[in-house]
């Protein structure tokens, strides 16, 4: 199996974290992975927010679980976490963004990264305790934030579970 295809059979969602910290050189391979994926008509109209405050992760974390409902909401506890929005404008945005999410997991996973997707705050994001850290941490407020990638090193390693193929035709 070549090396692309043993990363993407081998990554798994981690949802525990160690305190140790990403490097910055790393970090910029995985937003460089997000930047050059593809996007409908190249309009590339996303916007990455990368947060490497614990601290600026939690206060997110406390205005969405406020929203939910949720006072113990954490958003795993990440070292770091991308927010990846995209313009509201844009009709691509989610599919955009999720392929630039999908980069961000793989890149990490290559380096040996632990990642998960957050999905809370896309349908949240405009209410206004959310919008204002966002504003406050410089995502426009003409983005969506469609998806958040919570990063770091893996305190467990994820159980590997059996994938499903659906259904696959293939049609000659």
């Amino acid at each position: 199996m070549n090396e692309v295809m043993q990363n993407i059979v081998t990554r798994r969602s981690v949802r525990k974290f160690t305190d140790q910290h990403i490097s910055a050189k790393e970090l910029e391979q995985i937003v460089e992975a997000a930047v050059y994926a593809p996007s409908a008509m190249n309009r590339q109209s996303w916007h990455f927010t990368v947060i490497r405050s614990r601290e600026k992760i939690q206060k997110l974390a406390a205005a969405i679980g406020g929203v939910l409902g949720n006072a113990a909401y954490n958003c795993y506890e990440p070292d770091t976490m991308i927010l990846v929005a995209a313009d509201r404008d844009n009709a691509n945005g989610q599919l955009d963004t999720g392929c630039a999410m999908e980069n961000i997991f793989l890149a990490a996973h290559s380096l040996g990264i632990g990642s998960v997707w957050i999905n809370q705050a896309r349908g949240i994001c405009d209410e206004p305790a959310v919008r204002g850290v966002l504003e406050e941490y410089g995502v426009p407020d003409t983005h969506v934030v469609w998806g958040m990638a919570a990063l770091g090193y893996a305190a467990e390693t994820p159980a590997d579970k059996p994938r499903s193929a659906g259904t696959v035709n293939y049609v000659e």
